[in-house]
C-alpha cells in the first residue's frame, strides 16, 4: 500500500503525490450492502483498492469488487470523494448494483457479507461506514476528509 511519495520540484520544494483508490457500495434490491472483513487488519470495510494507471475509475471498481468478493457489479454513480489526510489516499466511491457472481473470500478478505445499514454502523469505523451511508442518502457526491480515525469537519 502506498503510504507517501513525493517528487522534487525544480525550485527544491517537494510536491506531494496522492494514491487514488476506488471502492464500491454494492446495494442489493433488499437494501443490504456488500462488505468485507480485510485479511490484513481484520476490519470491516467496503470492497475496493488502488486504481491502476491504465484503467478508468469505473473499471477499477468493477475489478476490485470482483477480486475481493466474487460479485460482479454495474457501476451506477459517484457518491463520494474521501481523503485520508494522514496517508495521502484519495478514495472515489461509487454506488453499484450486483449483476452476477457469488460471494467468496479472497487473499484480501476473510469474510464477505451483505449487511444492513445498522450493521454497517456497528461493525465499521466511522470513516468507512460514512462512505456506505452517504451512498444511500441520494445527496452526493459527498466530499469528506479524515485522519484515519475520525472525520475532519469541512472548512
Amino acid at each position: 500500500m502506498l503510504l507517501h511519495m513525493s517528487n522534487s520540484a525544480q525550485d527544491g520544494q517537494s510536491t506531494p503525490l496522492h494514491s487514488v483508490s476506488v471502492a464500491g457500495v454494492v446495494v442489493r434490491d433488499d437494501g443490504r450492502l456488500l462488505a468485507i472483513r480485510r485479511a490484513d487488519n481484520g476490519t470491516w470495510e467496503l470492497p475496493g483498492g488502488v486504481l491502476e494507471l491504465d484503467e478508468t475509475p469505473e473499471a477499477g471498481v468493477v475489478r476490485e469488487v470482483w477480486e475481493e468478493t466474487g460479485i460482479q457489479v454495474e457501476v451506477a454513480e459517484l457518491t463520494g470523494v474521501y481523503k485520508n489526510t494522514t496517508r495521502g489516499v484519495v478514495a472515489l466511491v461509487f454506488r453499484c448494483k450486483p449483476s452476477g457472481g457469488a460471494e467468496r473470500t479472497s487473499s484480501e478478505s476473510t469474510e464477505v457479507e451483505w449487511l444492513t445499514p445498522e450493521e454497517v454502523s456497528e461493525r465499521m469505523s466511522e470513516v468507512f461506514a460514512i462512505r456506505l451511508l452517504d451512498a444511500l442518502d441520494g445527496n452526493g457526491p459527498h466530499v469528506r476528509s479524515h485522519d484515519g480515525r475520525r472525520l475532519i469537519p469541512a472548512g
